[in-house]
Formats: structure tokens, sequence, C-alpha cells
């Protein structure tokens, strides 16, 4: 090759290389800086800007500053699309989320002695050990039912037995728990008990108020027991948001946001969330905030609303 020959095919591969630098560099300028907390889009949160596909929508989010996902549903998906959205994850440098190990509204299904309902409990604790293996999942939710409020022929039917005073079906909660957190604890997974409100969302569920899911988990004494303290229910059942979350902090392993009314982002209602997420952070959490909520405003401008949202509450 000559000299000449030689400088131009250098000089074209150092263009070609410094082309492509700058390209990188302008993808990589493209994505947003890492919230200080991590918040958990969940599936369709960014359904009309990412479309249908998860993965892409996990794109989406991560792109956006996102460092978690939740999918409440995954114990219902295929083994095949758990592995892709855990492969995508660990890609994407994401960590997943809570999804729903158990959950029950409207039958006292932990409050009330009954082997063949607990069984159930149980088998689905175990399925949900090996979907927690399969997508490096820590946590998983468990709504323990309603309370035993029937006491009528019906309820003794079904459940064996009329209605039971408020410390018995306690001591069968922690019973039942108990041998659920025997199932995870091996596994070093956590459930996290959700109260949830009885106002406008889930009356007569067992468990309602962040002091008794507390008591709980001090009862079952277990690594594998924790509190899921949504923000969102817990304002309307019992307001003093900040003060109930350094009550229960040490049983507290993974937070939900939504504002008040309306259940939507942050700054549609009443919660000053910059303030409960600064309190949060400066406690030193390390896990997970879901955003189970809505958004305000439909399509694409309504996802960047909520993008927006929680940008603004994580400044501080």
């Amino acid at each position: 090759m000559q000299r000449r020959d030689f400088l131009a095919a250098t000089g074209a591969a150092s263009t070609a290389f410094a082309f492509g630098n700058a390209a990188s560099s302008a993808q990589e300028s493209k994505k947003s800086k890492p919230f200080q907390l991590k918040y958990a889009p969940h599936v369709n949160t960014f359904k009309q800007s990412a479309g249908n596909d998860i993965v892409d929508q996990m794109k989406f989010a991560a792109d956006h500053g996102f460092t978690a996902w939740e999918d409440n549903g995954m114990l219902k998906r295929s083994a095949e699309e758990q592995n892709r959205i855990a492969k995508a994850m660990s890609q994407l440098n994401m960590q997943m989320g809570v999804f729903v190990a158990y959950a029950s509204f409207d039958e006292p299904v932990f409050a009330v002695k009954n082997e063949d309902k607990w069984s159930e409990v149980l088998e689905a604790i175990k399925a949900s050990v090996e979907v927690a293996k399969r997508t490096n999942v820590k946590w998983m939710t468990v709504v323990p039912g309603s309370v035993d409020q029937q006491g009528n022929s019906e309820n003794w039917n079904r459940y064996g037995g009329p209605r039971l005073a408020e410390g018995y079906q306690t001591a069968n909660v922690i019973e039942l728990l108990k041998r659920c957190s025997a199932i995870l604890e091996p596994h070093d997974l956590v459930m996290v008990l959700e109260p949830l409100n009885w106002y406008a969302n889930h009356g007569g569920t067992f468990l309602s108020r962040s002091d008794q899911a507390y008591a709980l988990c001090k009862a079952v004494d277990s690594p594998s027991c924790k509190i899921l303290f949504d923000i969102y229910h817990q304002q309307i059942t019992e307001g003093n948001l900040i003060p109930n979350i350094d009550a229960c902090w040490d049983e507290i392993a993974y937070f939900q946001s939504g504002d008040n009314p309306g259940r939507k982002e942050p700054g549609t209602g009443e919660i000053n969330y910059r303030n409960v997420f600064k309190h949060i952070h400066s406690k030193g959490f390390e896990g997970i905030i879901g955003m189970e909520h809505g958004n305000s405003i439909k399509g694409k401008e309504g996802e960047q609303a909520v993008i927006q949202a929680y940008r603004d509450a994580d400044a501080f």
C-alpha cells in the first residue's frame, strides 16, 4: 500500500471510530439521570410510549432513569416469559419488585382455620419460590383475606365455625404466616404484608393498619415476613404518614406509592410526596417503591407527566 493510500485509509478509519464514539455518547446522553430512590413503574405504565411488549416498556423506563420494575402478575406468566423478563432486567441493570404470591380480599382465608384453604395458600407460596428464583425477585405480596364477619349459617358451612373473636382470628393469621415463612426462609425470600384501606377500595380486609401489620410481623418473628407500606392506602386509613413509617421502620421492607384522592401519580392529590420520599431516603432506604397507581392523563402526554411527577418528588 502506498503511503498516501495508507494515510487515507487510516484517516477514514479514525473518522469512523470517532463518529462511532460520538454516536455512542449521543445515545448515552439521551438516557436520563437515575432517580435517587428506586421507583418501580409497572406493566403498561408506559404502554403508549413504548408499545405493548413488556421488555420494550422496561427499556423505556430505564432510559428515563428508573432502576426498578414491578409486575404483580408475574406468577401467572409462562416460565419462558419470566426468563425473558429476567434477562432484560439483568441487561438493563434494573431490579424487579414484588409480584403477588397470594391475595384474597373477601374471604377469611387466614383468619379462620380451614386446612383445605390453608393448603392452597401454602402451595401458592411454594410455587412463588420457583418464580422468584427464575426472575431474581426477593419480595412477594401476601394479602391475608377478610375478617371473619359473617357469623351466619353460610359462614359456618363454608369455614367450619361461626364468627370468631378478633383475638382468635389474629392468632390464626399468625399461625399461617409462620407456616408461609418457614417455606420462604431457606431461600432468603420475603413476603410483604400489605395493609389496605376500607374506605375507598377494600372494605373488610383483615389487614388495614400499619400498627396491625407491625404487630403481626413481630409475632411471626421471621426475616421472611415484613410490611409493604402502601402510602396511598395508609394515607386513607390513618394519615400521619411519616410518624407511622418511623414507628414501623424496622419491619418495613417495601413501599408503594399513589396519591389521594384518585390513586394517580404524585402531585395529583393531597400527599406531600417530596417530603415523604425525602424522609424515606434520609433513613437509608435501599429497597423499591412500587408505583402502584394509574396515570392522571391519557396517552403519551400522561406518561411524560408521570415521569415529571417523580422528577419533582425526587428533587430533594
